[in-house]
C-alpha cells in the first residue's frame, strides 16, 4: 500500500493539510460509492437500473478524479498565501504590498475549498442513487460513503471559515459564505438522508 499522502499529511510539513485531506476523503467516498455500483452491474437482478449505475459509475470516476486533482489544488492555493503572511510589514509601503498580496492569495485558498465542497456534493448525490439502487450487499458501503462525504464537506467548510475573517472586501465574503453554507445545508442533510436510509435497511 502507497502510504506517501499519509506520511506527507502526518508530517510537520505544512501541505498537506486539512483541505487535501478533505478533497481525499471525498475521493474515498467517491471510491466506495463506484465499488457498490460495480458490485452492481451484471447482476440479473439489477438489469433494469444497469444503464443508470454505468453512467453514475462514469460520473463517479470523473468526480474522484477531479478531488485527487484538489487535493493538489489545495496545496497550490497554500503556497501563496503562506508566502503572504511572511512578508514584512514594517513600513506602510511593505503593509500596503502584504495586504494587496494577501487578499489576492485568500481568493484561491478560499474557491479551492468551495470547490472541494461543490464536487463531495455531487459525490453524494450519485451516492445516493447508489444506495438505493445498487447491490443491497454492498448498502453498508454506500452508507460509508456518505459519511466520508458528509466529513469531507464538513473539513473543507473549515478553510473557508477560517479565511473568510481576513477577507477586506465584505461582498465577496458574504458570497462566499452564502456559497458555503448552502453546500453544508444541502450535503449534510443529503448524507445523513443516505446515512439514516441505510440503517433501516440493515
Amino acid at each position: 500500500m502507497d502510504t506517501t499522502f499519509i506520511e506527507e499529511l502526518a508530517s510537520s510539513a505544512p501541505t498537506p493539510g486539512g483541505g487535501g485531506a478533505a478533497a481525499y476523503a471525498g475521493a474515498l467516498a467517491s471510491a466506495l460509492a463506484s465499488m457498490v455500483g460495480n458490485l452492481t452491474v451484471g447482476k440479473k437482478t439489477y438489469r433494469e437500473v444497469e444503464p443508470q449505475v454505468i453512467a453514475s459509475l462514469e460520473r463517479l470516476t470523473a468526480l474522484r478524479q477531479e478531488l485527487l486533482a484538489l487535493v493538489d489544488a489545495d496545496a497550490e492555493a497554500f503556497a501563496p498565501l503562506s508566502a503572504a503572511y511572511r512578508m514584512p510589514r514594517e513600513s506602510p509601503e511593505e503593509q500596503q504590498a502584504y495586504q494587496e498580496a494577501l487578499q489576492s492569495a485568500l481568493v484561491g485558498a478560499t474557491e479551492v475549498p468551495l470547490k472541494i465542497m461543490e464536487t463531495c456534493l455531487s459525490v453524494l448525490d450519485e451516492t445516493a442513487f447508489m444506495a438505493e439502487n445498487g447491490s443491497r450487499l454492498a448498502r453498508s458501503d454506500a452508507g460509508v460513503a456518505a459519511v466520508f462525504g458528509k466529513a469531507a464537506l464538513q473539513g473543507a467548510s473549515l478553510n473557508v471559515r477560517i479565511n473568510l475573517r481576513s477577507i477586506a472586501d465584505e461582498s465577496a465574503a458574504g458570497t462566499y459564505a452564502q456559497t458555503m453554507e448552502r453546500l453544508l445545508s444541502e450535503g449534510c442533510g443529503k448524507a445523513d438522508e443516505i446515512y439514516g436510509f441505510v440503517v433501516s435497511c440493515l
